[in-house]
């Protein structure tokens, strides 16, 4: 017997304390291998982009994945690889928090376009903000104090 789903998810984090040390030069390179995590963990990538100091992806999650452990991996491996390759040299780590949002199928393409974006939105809106906002609109409870 086959098994159906789809789990659509728009993850976003940050650079420890914000930082803005992600410079567009090693962007692709990072984005690359970001998407080969990805793929080794039998994920479905749709879009990934960012700013100096947080990345935005858009992904369907298997489910033999927890949410958890995808960011957690993701984060751990991205974090060892870019300071391996010194690709962005004022880069410490990742910050500890992430924000997942589930995704309808009606949502997705307007939330890739969203991600595609990025550079020109964030002219508007700064990146807590945009963070704050998210969270609002998806209704989760949270405390300002503890987002950077």
């Amino acid at each position: 017997m086959a098994s159906y789903r789809q789990i659509l998810y728009h993850i976003t984090f940050h650079t420890k304390n914000s930082e803005k040390v992600l410079h567009n030069s090693g962007n692709d390179e990072l984005f690359k291998y970001i998407w080969g995590i990805l793929k080794g963990k039998n994920c479905k990538l749709f879009r990934i982009n960012g700013v100096e100091d947080h990345i935005h992806i858009i992904c369907d999650l298997h489910p033999s994945i927890a949410l958890a452990n995808l960011v957690k991996d993701v984060k751990v491996a991205s974090s060892k690889w870019i300071k391996e390759r010194g690709l962005y040299p004022d880069f410490s780590n990742w910050a500890e928090s992430y924000g997942a949002f589930t995704l309808s199928v009606k949502e997705k393409n307007s939330v890739i376009k969203y991600v595609m974006n990025q550079q020109e939105h964030h002219k508007k809106e700064s990146s807590r903000d945009e963070f704050i906002r998210f969270l609002k609109e998806n209704n989760v409870e949270f405390d300002e104090k503890y987002l950077r």
